[in-house]
């Protein structure tokens, strides 16, 4: 049973043509363009990774804030 990758799915959805091409062995023509698209989506998968570290952080800190918090007016009262 073949593997249907998404990469194939987007292929034969851009272009039919190509699609059958890729199937029959052909190498596209167009490779440095494709090897700049994967330069770009490779980096914006680092910043969708740095951008949810820093959310966890973010988590993490408005946590340890509200704890504090609660801690002090806990304190406070007593």
């Amino acid at each position: 049973m073949k593997i249907i990758r998404a990469s194939e799915i987007g292929t034969y959805q851009f272009c039919h043509r190509a699609w059958w091409y890729q199937l029959q062995g052909y190498d596209p023509e167009n490779k440095a363009e494709m090897a700049g698209g994967n330069k770009l989506h490779e980096k914006h998968g680092r910043v969708v990774t740095a951008s949810s570290c820093l959310q966890l952080v973010a988590y993490g800190s408005l946590l340890l804030a509200v704890i504090t918090a609660t801690i002090w007016i806990i304190q406070s009262i007593m």
